[in-house]
């Protein structure tokens, strides 16, 4: 997926986002690029140099405007709105995700949860039922979901991501061991945080 901003430039955001929030939560209302870079362990001139790729946001002297630096990361990001999430595997990892209570605050809903073992599909995972994996597509399709998180065993990974792509799916978490073969439009990532890599996929599919 080409993109004039490097990717590892975006995979930052999340984190002088997140951190951001934490500062205003603390009712912080300005910081400096050194205060930001200290709590993250990155230098304040490589913070200085990310943000300038998308404006000026502060002012040498006076720092950041908390408030203002959060609103326009946010806008950046596309994580000012709701984004309904798609997980394809209803085992231990599937279900701990469905029931994790840290996507919903963040704007990530659950709204779907597939499996192909006869003795999981129909079951209730919190409020939502486990569908049918032969299903996936005119459901994902139907309700218009955009992200998915794969949870199935390494084996099926790679069919699993053939149909998301087919449902319309423009970014997947993997949280298989097996690198995805997938279209250039598709933006993906393995898993290390939920949280700020599905920040990450909607930098790319939120435009």
């Amino acid at each position: 997926m080409s993109n004039p901003i490097p990717d590892i430039v975006v995979s930052r955001l999340p984190e002088y986002y997140n951190t951001l929030k934490a500062m205003q939560a603390e009712g912080k209302q300005t910081t400096s690029s050194r205060e930001l870079g200290e709590r993250l362990g990155i230098s304040a001139a490589q913070i200085r140099k990310d943000l300038s790729q998308f404006g000026e946001f502060g002012k040498q002297g006076t720092g950041y405007l908390i408030s203002f630096l959060v609103d326009q990361l946010q806008t950046i990001l596309n994580v000012g709105r709701s984004w309904d999430v798609a997980v394809v595997g209803a085992g231990n990892l599937g279900k701990a995700i469905a029931h994790y209570h840290g996507f919903a605050p963040q704007g990530f809903n659950i709204k779907l949860v597939f499996d192909n073992n006869p003795e999981i599909i129909g079951t209730a995972v919190g409020n939502l039922k486990v569908l049918d994996i032969k299903d996936l597509v005119p459901s994902v399709t139907q309700a218009g979901i955009k992200i998915a998180m794969i949870t199935v065993p390494d084996e099926a990974a790679q069919a699993v991501a053939a149909e998301l792509v087919k449902a319309g799916i423009q970014g997947i978490l993997n949280y298989s061991a097996t690198p995805l073969n997938l279209p250039d439009h598709i933006f993906h990532l393995r898993h290390s945080d939920a949280v700020v890599q599905l920040q990450h996929i909607t930098y790319y599919i939120g435009k």
